[in-house]
C-alpha cells in the first residue's frame, strides 16, 4: 500500500529524486528522526551514552 502510494505520488510529480529535491529532503529528515529516537532508546536501555558504547570514553 505504502509503496503504491509513493509510486503514484512520484509519477504525478515527475521530478528528479536525486540531489536537493523536496523528496530527498523529506526522507533525509524522516530517517534522521528515526535515528535520533533509536539513539535515545539505546542510551536509555543500556544506561551508557553513545560515546561510551563505542569505546571512545
Amino acid at each position: 500500500m505504502f509503496f503504491k502510494l509513493l509510486r503514484t505520488n512520484l509519477m504525478e510529480k515527475q521530478e528528479s529524486q536525486f540531489g536537493f529535491s523536496q523528496f530527498a529532503e523529506n526522507w533525509n529528515g524522516r530517517l534522521a528522526m528515526v535515528g535520533f529516537v533509536i539513539g535515545i532508546a539505546t542510551e536509555f536501555l543500556t544506561g551508557q551514552g553513545i560515546l561510551s558504547q563505542l569505546g571512545l570514553i
